[in-house]
């Protein structure tokens, strides 16, 4: 091939790329262009379905996709910003000058109807596809429309185009007071670290509900948490919050079994509970030094088992309720199908018998009682979380949850919605600084066509799930919601390249559900992202995070970049070390033993973290934060709180473990099973904590600076 004819392949591979929404070129963390190789983005092209396997296809591979752009008629979906639709682009065959008839069906029943004369539309583009001229015309709807999801059918000829319109809020939900001078605070730990004397060696429902009171008797209005999602804690085990089987699901590990009213006419159940087996079952789970997911559910099922058929067998009070939560939720049958037929089977479902695989599961291909504990565990799971968020929101936003980017290859989702999952490719991001090789995270990646194609059916049942109960949701990774990066099955974690996605739909959709659900919005824009997120989450005020191990610099006057008043504030991440393992550079070492840097790079890094400490203490001791005398971490900890109490953050919250200096993590990214990830339980258990005059002494500070005025203190 002679060189300006590979130019021209290369070039055409450009154009194809972007006719697929996929970047050939992303600004790396150290603000390098990095261009995406061919065989990267052949490989995601034919992971997006493009119809080629080498350079040698692209050409036709170009002419495909322009042809189905055109025959296609219609984009899937539109937003209407303030419920203003800009306009329906239509490209439909020359010649179809007939009138259309045109029919809104809006979200609330009633239907609109009028026909257009195409003639008097202007024509905004034309083309020649496969011997035939289309034009671009667009379509004006009239009036505003009302917030929600609408239909709009219009009738060509012959052919019948459809298009979801979005009509959304342009920003999402704040409370009515969000403008005042009060602001809000709260505190975070793991569902499944926070220990009490009554629950099985973890965390459950009971102990938020006793955490959230808490809270709420200090002055605290919110109470973060991570993932409660259904996991696989059986065969396969995953105790990452972050690869659930399914978005739209709870995980019934976190019930208290002990709190369920059909424990009164289930004399086995209660049995068992009395039993010198499970009491001597339950005493060594909450001796163990961490939470052993294996055997807890095993411990909890046996409970539940029982009290499931016991609620079958006899009718009830609270059987027409959980009738009523069943039927309004239809998937949830089928996901209890899903999960009896899994442990039947006991393997993953791409390993299973091709009719199942497909998504045909009937009845003999998994035992009842399993399904009926599914359903039953699903209802006790959203009554107590009800319950609890209910509770909460009297005295702020209340239930702060955290929507994980991923599902788990062989969960729910994937199996029941692979038509939006990728499974020839891996979410992922390319090497930076930490990461010096990329990371592949091991989960399919959503099919942007795709999800419009079901006009995002599966993205709006997600959101509405968990807004269903929290006061707060934060978006994990939310430049996801523009672009991902997508790792090729076989190919090396750098190799991958970037796919956009239709972001001003998943906007709508977030500040749409918002303001249903009178819920804020918070976006995970952590670590390299483009400006442009920043822009989008700012217009429609999505609120960012502020996290001081990420905004600290080595400046003795500004050591610290300014708080904005569109955030939430905090010391630090689950996937970050605790404030004390920060400032001891605890984080380095174990860098250095994880072979991610070696000893030159160790002691540059100690160097620069020795003067980032330094500018830190400076410019608090400026502020008036700190006192002369040496600074001890406690009391730098202190200092900082105060100072992001101060500022005009919306939402404080606070790790618990860093108040009583806890210098190991909850999580060391990259490393897996091979540390205890997702499984340490807090150093002190409730009773103890909330005694402690140490937390007490430092949310009485953070929520008396949140409640005065900031703007001469920050």
């Amino acid at each position: 091939m002679s060189s300006a004819a590979r130019h021209s392949g290369i070039a055409d591979l450009g154009r194809l790329a972007a006719l697929y929404g996929v970047q050939t070129a992303y600004v790396d963390v150290h603000g390098q262009r990095r261009r995406a190789s061919s065989e990267s983005l052949l490989a995601v092209l034919r992971a997006l379905g493009a119809p080629l396997d080498d350079m040698r296809g692209v050409d036709e591979a170009l002419r495909v996709r322009r042809a189905v752009h055109w025959r296609q008629g219609c984009d899937p979906v539109a937003v209407a910003w303030g419920g203003r639709v800009p306009g329906i682009d239509l490209r439909l065959p020359a010649g179809l000058d007939h009138s259309w008839t045109c029919l809104l069906h809006l979200e609330d029943g009633k239907t609109v109807g009028w026909r257009v004369d195409p003639a008097r539309l202007r024509v905004q583009e034309s083309a020649q596809v496969e011997g035939r001229r289309y034009v671009r015309r667009g379509l004006v709807l009239p009036g505003r429309l009302p917030f929600g999801y609408h239909h709009l059918i219009v009738h060509a000829g012959r052919r019948n185009f459809e298009t979801l319109i979005i009509a959304a809020p342009r920003r999402a939900y704040l409370p009515p007071d969000a403008d005042s001078a009060a602001r809000t605070w709260g505190v975070f730990l793991p569902l499944y670290a926070l220990r009490s004397q009554r629950s099985w060696g973890s965390g459950d429902f009971s102990d938020l509900e006793k955490l959230m009171a808490w809270v709420g008797d200090l002055g605290g209005g919110v109470v973060a948490t991570l993932p409660l999602l259904a996991a696989f804690l059986e065969e396969p085990l995953e105790p990452s919050p972050y690869v659930p089987v399914s978005r739209l699901f709870w995980n019934e590990f976190y019930l208290d079994v002990t709190r369920n009213p059909d424990l009164e006419r289930c004399p086995e159940a209660r049995a068992l509970l009395e039993s010198a087996a499970l009491r001597g079952e339950i005493a060594a789970l909450r001796a163990a030094p961490l939470v052993d997911y294996r055997r807890t559910m095993r411990a909890k099922r046996q409970v539940l088992d029982t009290l499931a058929r016991c609620f079958f067998r006899e009718p009830s009070a609270g059987r027409d309720a959980f009738f009523q939560f069943v039927a309004a939720r239809p998937a949830l049958e089928d996901y209890a199908r899903f999960r009896a037929a899994g442990e039947r089977l006991r393997t993953p479902w791409p390993t299973w018998p091709a009719r199942l695989r497909a998504g045909q599961v009937r009845e003999g291909d998994y035992d009842e009682a399993a399904r009926r504990y599914h359903l039953y565990v699903q209802w006790l799971a959203h009554e107590h979380l009800r319950t609890l968020a209910e509770k909460a929101r009297r005295r702020g936003p209340g239930l702060y949850l955290d929507l994980p980017l991923g599902v788990h290859p062989a969960g729910y989702d994937v199996w029941r919605e692979r038509e939006v999952f990728v499974r020839e490719a891996s979410g992922g991001a390319p090497p930076d600084a930490f990461f010096t090789k990329g990371q592949a995270w091991g989960f399919p990646p959503l099919h942007p066509e795709r999800l419009r194609a079901q006009r995002h059916r599966y993205f709006i049942a997600v959101i509405r799930h968990h807004l269903a109960h929290a006061g707060i949701l934060r978006i994990d990774h939310v430049m996801g919601l523009h672009r991902l990066f997508w790792v090729p099955r076989g190919m090396e974690a750098r190799d991958g390249a970037y796919v956009t996605y239709p972001v001003e739909e998943f906007y709508a959709i977030l500040t749409l559900e918002s303001h249903r659900h009178r819920a804020i919005i918070v976006g995970e824009n952590l670590g390299t992202v483009p400006p442009a997120v920043h822009r989008a989450m700012e217009r429609h005020r999505v609120q960012r995070m502020y996290v001081v191990q990420y905004e600290t610099r080595p400046v003795t006057r500004a050591a610290l970049r300014p708080v904005p008043q569109e955030a939430m504030g905090g010391l630090n991440t689950h996937d970050m070390p605790p404030f004390a393992a920060f400032w001891d550079g605890l984080d380095i070492q174990d860098r250095r033993a994880l072979g991610l840097m070696d000893a030159a790079g160790a002691r540059q890094e100690r160097q620069q973290r020795r003067n980032l400490k330094r500018a830190l203490v400076a410019f608090l001791r400026a502020r008036g934060r700190l006192g002369a005398r040496r600074a001890g971490v406690a009391g730098v900890l202190r200092a900082l709180l105060a100072y992001l109490a101060a500022s005009p953050a919306r939402i404080i919250v606070v790790n618990l473990e860093d108040l009583w200096l806890e210098r190991r993590p909850q999580n060391v990214p990259g490393t897996g099973l091979g540390r205890p990830n997702w499984r340490r339980k807090a150093r002190y258990g409730f009773a103890a904590f909330t005694r402690m005059k140490s937390v007490l002494a430092a949310l009485g500070l953070v929520h008396r600076l949140r409640g005065q005025d900031r703007r001469a203190r920050v």
